[in-house]
């Protein structure tokens, strides 16, 4: 049985969940919040597989609201608004839901958390880490398995991957907020890199998956002591 909880600041889109929910006989609506802050303390004591979660509410937002939960819980995002659906992929969402939502489409998107939470979790995980940057009029997917380093260039940084790079416009402060920090570093004030993909540290540089990347005197302590335990 999957358990489930929705987030709404709407008590009309509740009742649209709830009644949707009884129909099937998979998941478990637990629990529904006006307030998403409500929401998190829940989820920080009671076992949650899956949120319908809406996106434009007054305390936290939906997006704030996925990003700081448990990557293994399930997002089905619930709102009017299109524009959003981008950024709700982005964060991994198992579905994006446009209000009103209909019992067909409802039970689809049921179906596939049900899949997903049924994936190896190795296999959920490497689905799960990946961001969406613009190159020119596209957006194009990053996984974080396969990217190597990321260098500023002015207002834009060009994203290394293991076969192919992208420029973005995004600082390299702001791309690092958006990056998994146990599984990459600042090393210089232009340079962000994989920790998995790193090969030798040098006195002024670290070998990064045959790369040569400069290492600054401010970061080097950093870097060492957060690769002590692996070093």
């Amino acid at each position: 049985m999957i358990k489930v909880i929705a987030v709404d600041d709407e008590p009309v889109a509740h009742d649209i969940i709830r009644s949707h929910a009884e129909k099937i006989p998979f998941i478990s609506l637990d629990a529904t919040f006006l307030s998403a802050t409500d929401a998190l303390f829940y989820i920080k004591n009671e076992r949650v597989d899956l949120v319908f979660l809406d996106i434009a509410m007054p305390d936290l937002s939906g997006i704030e609201f996925a990003a700081m939960i448990n990557p293994g819980i399930q997002v089905i995002f619930t709102t009017a608004y299109p524009e959003y659906a981008l950024k709700g992929f982005e964060l991994a969402a198992t579905d994006y839901l446009l209000k009103p939502i209909n019992f067909t489409r409802f039970l689809k998107a049921c179906q596939l958390a049900e899949t997903r939470l049924q994936l190896p979790e190795v296999k959920k995980r490497d689905e799960e880490q990946a961001l969406f940057v613009k190159d020119g009029h596209d957006w194009v997917q990053i996984k974080f398995s396969n990217l190597v380093y990321a260098k500023a260039e002015d207002n834009y940084v060009d994203l290394h991957e293991i076969d192919k790079h992208t420029l973005t416009r995004i600082t390299l402060t702001e791309l690092q907020t958006r990056l998994p920090a146990d599984q990459f570093l600042r090393v210089h004030k232009s340079f962000v890199i994989s920790r998995h993909k790193i090969e030798r540290i040098e006195k002024h540089q670290v070998i990064v998956a045959g790369n040569k990347i400069p290492l600054s005197k401010l970061y080097r302590n950093q870097l060492l002591q957060n690769l002590e335990g692996e070093l």
